[in-house]
């Protein structure tokens, strides 16, 4: 590390080395047991990872400054709220009591989030109502938001059909022919054509950022259909939610984020290449980003409105 190198990471680092357990071929991911194996694509992300890290280091904060602080878990610098809440002028406190704003945070699918004893009287709480962001949650919520099914049973459904594991970020879905027998741990969804209609080769996931319940960015991503579960991704655009929503399509995604009790997060929506018709297909309250594929420039836009945004909501200001 050099004396350029931001205090933040100094302190940290070997904090956050302990996230991962290193081997000869790849890292494990202690919290999830995601394995990341090493490769040229892999160090590329990484390298781009950090570009961004230091890129986002030199936001000026806004100002005046506010407190938070994370229960059970520090989020890490990979994660979006890292950089989006130091943008919008918080510091970091591990005294809970002295905290503006107490944000529950847990790389988790079901966690109990309890909000931590001795938070002071007037505390903002965030994300303590999101509880269960499982693929059956989330078919629910998106079912009560947009009046239309998502979850199918196999037994009876006739047709092809999206088979995921029922646990967060597993990436791991597969498309399988109804009827069929269910799977323990395993969900059933209706396949979504999301191919483009300019390119039916490329599929297109609108993952949409939300602060407060409503959408604050869109990060479009496209990947080859092959690849469609895969996070693995050709081309991502920033865009702002009226670019590509409409206004009654805004409000059912915030009807959304009302059922599953987001308040700060992501959550994957396709669109119907036929129907033209949205759902949401996973919700993520600790999400990763602004994904590796996006242009440095744009990440440090959708960072700035993200962190004007998430001050807004916590310190109940106009955006």
């Amino acid at each position: 590390m050099t004396d350029a190198t931001p205090r933040v990471f100094q302190t940290s680092g070997r904090m956050w080395l302990k996230d991962f357990e290193f081997g000869l071929t790849g890292l494990t991911v202690r919290k999830t047991g995601a394995r990341v194996p090493y490769s040229p694509s892999v160090l590329k992300q990484v390298y781009a990872w950090f570009a961004y890290f230091f890129s986002a280091q030199s936001i000026e904060p806004i100002t005046p400054h506010f407190t938070i602080t994370f229960s059970p878990e520090r989020a890490r610098p990979w994660y979006l709220i890292w950089a989006v809440s130091r943008a919008a002028g918080a510091k970091y406190t591990k005294d809970v009591a002295a905290a503006d704003v107490v944000m529950h945070f847990e790389d988790a699918t079901y966690s109990p989030n309890e909000p931590p004893a001795r938070v002071r009287a007037g505390a903002k709480l965030v994300n303590f109502n999101a509880r269960d962001v499982s693929k059956t949650n989330v078919s629910r919520a998106s079912a009560a938001a947009f009046g239309r099914p998502l979850a199918v049973d196999p037994r009876t459904y006739v047709g092809p059909a999206v088979e995921k594991s029922e646990i967060n970020a597993a990436h791991d879905g597969r498309i399988v022919q109804c009827p069929t027998t269910p799977l323990p741990g395993r969900v059933y969804q209706r396949v979504i054509d999301n191919r483009m209609a300019s390119d039916l080769d490329l599929v297109e996931d609108l993952r949409t950022s939300t602060v407060g319940g409503k959408p604050v960015a869109v990060f479009i991503k496209r990947r080859q259909v092959t690849k469609r579960f895969l996070n693995t991704n050709t081309e991502v655009l920033l865009r702002t939610p009226e670019e590509v929503f409409s206004a009654d399509e805004l409000a059912q995604i915030s009807a959304f984020t009302r059922e599953i009790g987001l308040e700060w997060g992501g959550v994957d929506v396709l669109r119907d290449r036929t129907s033209g018709e949205l759902f949401i297909v996973d919700a993520n309250k600790t999400d990763m980003g602004p994904p590796i594929g996006l242009n440095l420039a744009d990440k440090i836009v959708a960072t700035r409105r993200l962190a004007k945004a998430f001050r807004a909501f916590v310190r109940g200001e106009t955006a």
